[in-house]
This record gives C-alpha cells, structure tokens and sequence, in this order.
C-alpha cells in the first residue's frame, strides 16, 4: 500500500500505458472461445426444447454468462482497446450490439459520458444510477422521496430495470435525440437486425424457442450485466466531489471497486472486475488487466470488493459529503435525529 501512497493517480496512467497493446491474434482467439460457445449452445438448447423444456431453459442459463462476455468484448471494442484497428474494433462491436441488445455507435458515445463524468456530483445523469446526496434526498417532496427509494429498490435496479434498458430504451438513441444522424442510424440499424433475427427464430422455432432460450438468454445477462455495473461504482468508500474539486484520475482509480470473484465468474464477466485499472486506462484490453494487478501489489489491494461484501452494496443508497461514502437510508435518517 506504500506504493499506492507514493502514487498519484496520473503517475499510474504513466504506468498502466504499458499495458495498453492489444495482441490481435489473442483478441481473435477470446472473441471465438465466447462467441462459439454461445452460438452452440443456443443451437443445443433449439434441440433439447422439443423433448425438455427444463434443460432448454438451464442452458439459457448458462448461455447468459457467455452472452456477459460477448458485451465485454464490445465494450472493449468500444474503448478502441480490442484490436489495433479502429475499423475492426467498430464493426465487431456492432455486430455483436445485435447479441446484446445495445446500438454500439449510441452506447459508446454514452459510455465515454460515463467514463469523462464519474464521480462528478454537478454531472450525473447520463451512463450512470442515479445517486443522490443525503441533502438532496431530504429537500425532496414525500412523493420525491418515494419515487427514488422505488428506483433504489433491488426489484427496480436487477429486474425492471434491465428489462426497460436493453428491450425498450436502447431502442431509441436516449440521451442523444439531438446529437446527430449517426446515433439514430445506430439504434434504428440495430432494430433492424434484432426484427430480422427474432423473426426469423420465430418463424423457425416458434413461440416456445423465444420463451425459453432467446429471452431468458438476454434478460439474465442484462441482469447480470447491471449487478456488476452496480457493485463497480455502488460501494461504501466510493468518490464523488463537486465539479470545482473533481478530479477526472482520482474519480476513475477511487470511485471504482476491486470486485473479487471467483476464476470462473471472472473469465465470464471479462476481468470487468479490475475496475478501478479500467477506469483509470480504458484502452487495456480486458485479457491483459489480471497482468495488472500481478504486476502491482498496491493495485491489487486498492478497492477489494468481495463477493460476499458486494451483497451489502444493495442497502446502500445516499452519498453523504460530510462523511464521504455511500450509506443507507436508515443511517441518513439516524443521522438527521442525531
């Protein structure tokens, strides 16, 4: 921790920059070992949906976490960080926006929002969960009050929450109705896709192909996809600072968690996990962050979540700034009596 103390956080950006190249031959071969599976195990669940729908349905399941990885992957592609080709990086991430539900060209933009504003308590709003102050929660009406606690709910954040983003919002360019030609032709392309492709599984697999593989598919991966953006940046000791006293560095290595998970959900979450060095240099490709942190004891230590820890991110709802760190509605009210 000496070294993370020595270190400010633009002296790791000098650092991590060493890490940035991708290897093109090792992207090719993540991107088959992901994709593959998955097309094969849609194919296998199209199979066994006839004799059980039971099975179809685990293997939906499991197809989930590889459907996690395929948006890793994009969101890399993203970031420019996948291939050394720009080009290359854009069209892969494109086509697999049609897997994942997400216009690449929208999501991108919306997401380079995410990573320029975090932490920045006078720029939420866009690519992020909404979080408000301790002080801003008690100015708000009683109806205000419980519409954000509706919104803060489990049921709102991992249920309704991924379904209203990636089956209905992500439908429209939101957040940028206005920005330009491109965002739509993204979004609309993508519907394009999605229409084609969904009927023609109906067509060939009726009703019951969609019910049972193609839906589940997606709804668990989306689930699963807004836990881990969740936890990322939803944890106690996070960082937000007015914008007079934000700084971009200490946001991106402070206000992003270390999430400590289990090989196998690592390599299905893509190292997602190593947040903090992704923020810190989103042009790491997602396979050389474990180097990072191999590499660099005080970057591994900074930030761990575990995965038994990340359960209690979920009462966590206000960011109090006279104590800096995220806490639940029960502390801000004993709080305010005391």
């Amino acid at each position: 921790m000496n070294d993370m103390r020595a270190k400010a956080p633009i002296d790791w950006v000098r650092v991590l920059a060493a890490y940035r190249d991708p290897d093109t031959k090792r992207s090719a071969f993540e991107l088959a070992v992901t994709l593959l599976p998955f097309l094969a195990i849609f194919a296998l669940a199209w199979w066994v949906l006839p004799h059980s729908g039971l099975a179809a349905l685990a293997l939906a399941v499991l197809n989930a976490g590889f459907l996690v990885r395929l948006f890793v992957i994009q969101h890399d592609c993203g970031h420019g960080s996948y291939f050394k080709s720009r080009s290359l990086s854009d069209w892969t991430g494109r086509l697999l926006g049609v897997l994942t539900f997400t216009p690449y060209d929208v999501w991108r933009r919306t997401h380079a929002i995410h990573h320029a504003s975090h932490g920045n308590l006078d720029q939420r709003g866009i690519g992020d969960i909404v979080t408000l102050t301790v002080a801003e929660y008690r100015a708000l009406s009683p109806f205000g009050k419980l519409r954000y606690r509706a919104y803060r709910h489990p049921i709102t954040l991992f249920l309704i929450g991924p379904i209203y983003i990636f089956v209905l919002q992500n439908r429209l360019p939101v957040g940028l109705m206005r920005a330009g030609s491109q965002y739509w032709t993204s979004a609309m392309g993508t519907n394009i896709a999605l229409a084609a492709l969904f009927g023609a599984l109906f067509w060939f697999g009726g009703w019951k192909l969609i019910a049972f593989v193609a839906a589940p598919t997606v709804l668990l991966a989306a689930a699963a996809g807004m836990w881990l953006f969740f936890v990322q940046h939803q944890f106690e000791e996070a960082h937000w600072d007015k914008a007079e006293d934000w700084q971009i560095h200490d946001a991106a290595l402070n206000g992003s968690s270390h999430y400590i998970l289990p090989p196998v959900l690592r390599w299905f979450s893509g190292n997602i996990g190593i947040h903090h060095v992704h923020h810190l240099y989103s042009r790491i490709p997602f396979y050389r962050l474990p180097e990072v942190i191999r590499d660099h004891a005080a970057l591994a230590e900074a930030q761990r979540l575990t995965l038994a820890e990340s359960l209690g991110c979920i009462r966590l709802h206000l960011w109090d700034e006279t104590s800096r760190r995220l806490m639940s509605f029960a502390e801000a009210r004993r709080l305010a009596a005391a």
